[in-house]
């Protein structure tokens, strides 16, 4: 097993993680992620996501982590925010998530950066407890809001 960046020839199979996760998740409906945009976002001119697989020991990716920079005026330095970290279920229990979590963190210390951070389903009770397992503590007193769609449009709009 091993994490690496990924590459252009692993597109294919990183679009079909984030789809099978997005079936974990109950909301396949909601992705549109095509190979050509997540071409564009990690390896165009001005890439702004970046990522990482996980591969078992025949070179399988089974598992991916995409991830893009944010930044904390508070702290005064960037941060990773990890949007997708998935494992496939029959490759999980072997430390692939925990080696694409630390991965993370190790260019957030390498790079100065002062936060890792992530969403997860408040249900997903197993990725709950491998996350606190791995020292992370939920923000409890911070909630998500979104904008999309119609709503985003129409207040773009005014």
């Amino acid at each position: 097993m091993s994490v690496r960046p990924i590459r252009p020839d692993d597109i294919p199979a990183v679009v079909g993680l984030v789809r099978e996760l997005a079936d974990y998740e109950r909301a396949l409906s909601e992705v549109h992620l095509t190979e050509e945009q997540l071409r564009a976002s990690l390896f165009g001119d001005s890439p702004a996501l970046f990522g990482h697989v996980a591969r078992d020991d025949d070179g399988t990716v089974v598992g991916v982590a995409l991830w893009f920079l944010n930044f904390s005026t508070w702290r005064g330095t960037h941060g990773i925010y990890l949007e997708d970290l998935y494992v496939q279920p029959g490759h999980r229990g072997r430390g692939l998530g925990r080696e694409l979590l630390r991965t993370l963190a190790a260019v957030c210390v390498e790079r100065g950066y002062s936060r890792l951070e992530w969403s997860v389903l408040d249900w997903n009770t197993p990725s709950i407890d491998f996350y606190r397992a791995a020292g992370a503590v939920p923000m409890d007193e911070w909630t998500v809001f979104r904008l999309t769609d119609e709503a985003l449009t129409g207040f773009a709009g005014h």
